[in-house]
């Protein structure tokens, strides 16, 4: 049974499968807490705390940043595919969304329950300003109070955080996105990653600038031009939780130096 209103089971399928959307019903209970809460500096200590020893992580700041990765696939993934490719909105707000942490056997297990799952249809002749209450409400109302919660507990970096939640867009949008059959559905969803990587103001953010937009930076050749990599400006810290020691594929550590 689809339980989101307003999108067909196809549509649903998508957001369920590889985006992991869920309902409240369905979500992980003993590790997930509604998004709200980790703004408690008590709670997100004691949840850094208890992830920690299980991703292998030696601090909370690096714990941080890798919890950090991993919500910003799941928040931003089947917010904005269903914005773009199915023109439907979802309610990802501090009180409508669960923060889930499982992780077993050196996979994340987490998924994105939602408390509704109403979705919004974008009205044809104001789409614009519907987009712009979607990501306003998705970067600047949830993201943003997070990532200076992981701030303010742990000290690691807002701009980590902030390159992490890029990184996923743009691999959702240059990736998957990109990827669609429908040619206008294409067009919609690449004027939609402009926007948000060139026009889309400060203020969707909560911030003071862009950071789609700033570390949207070129990508590099590698393997005879073979392959093109858009290598971060700040690191994640993963390899100091994996062992043995592995980087990730965009790491700005191993960026060969004559590109630096």
């Amino acid at each position: 049974m689809n339980p989101l209103a307003g999108i067909s089971t196809q549509e649903w399928q998508v957001l369920a499968g590889p985006l992991r959307l869920r309902s409240e019903a369905e979500r992980d209970v003993p590790r997930s807490l509604v998004a709200s809460e980790l703004l408690n500096d008590a709670v997100c200590s004691a949840l850094l705390d208890e992830l920690g020893p299980v991703i292998g992580s030696p601090s909370r700041r690096i714990t941080a940043s890798l919890l950090g990765k991993r919500l910003s696939f799941l928040l931003t993934g089947a917010c904005l595919y269903a914005m773009s490719a199915y023109d439907k909105g979802l309610t990802l707000s501090l009180d409508n969304t669960y923060i889930e942490y499982g992780h077993d056997d050196g996979l994340w297990a987490s998924s994105l329950p939602l408390r509704s799952l109403d979705a919004a249809v974008a009205p044809p002749e104001q789409r614009e300003a519907w987009r712009l209450a979607i990501a306003t409400q998705l970067f600047a109302g949830l993201l943003q109070p997070l990532w200076r919660s992981l701030h303010g507990v742990t000290g690691v970096s807002r701009r980590i955080l902030w390159e992490n939640t890029a990184v996923r867009v743009y691999s959702l949008y240059e990736k998957r996105l990109a990827k669609l059959e429908c040619v206008a559905t294409r067009q919609r969803c690449a004027e939609d990653f402009r926007w948000l990587t060139d026009e889309a103001p400060a203020s969707v953010f909560g911030l003071d600038y862009n950071p789609l937009a700033h570390f949207n930076r070129p990508v590099t050749l590698l393997d005879n031009g073979t392959r093109a990599v858009r290598f971060r400006r700040t690191c994640c810290f993963y390899y100091q939780a994996s062992n043995p020691v592995e980087y990730c594929s965009t790491c700005p550590l191993i960026r060969p130096k004559a590109t630096r």
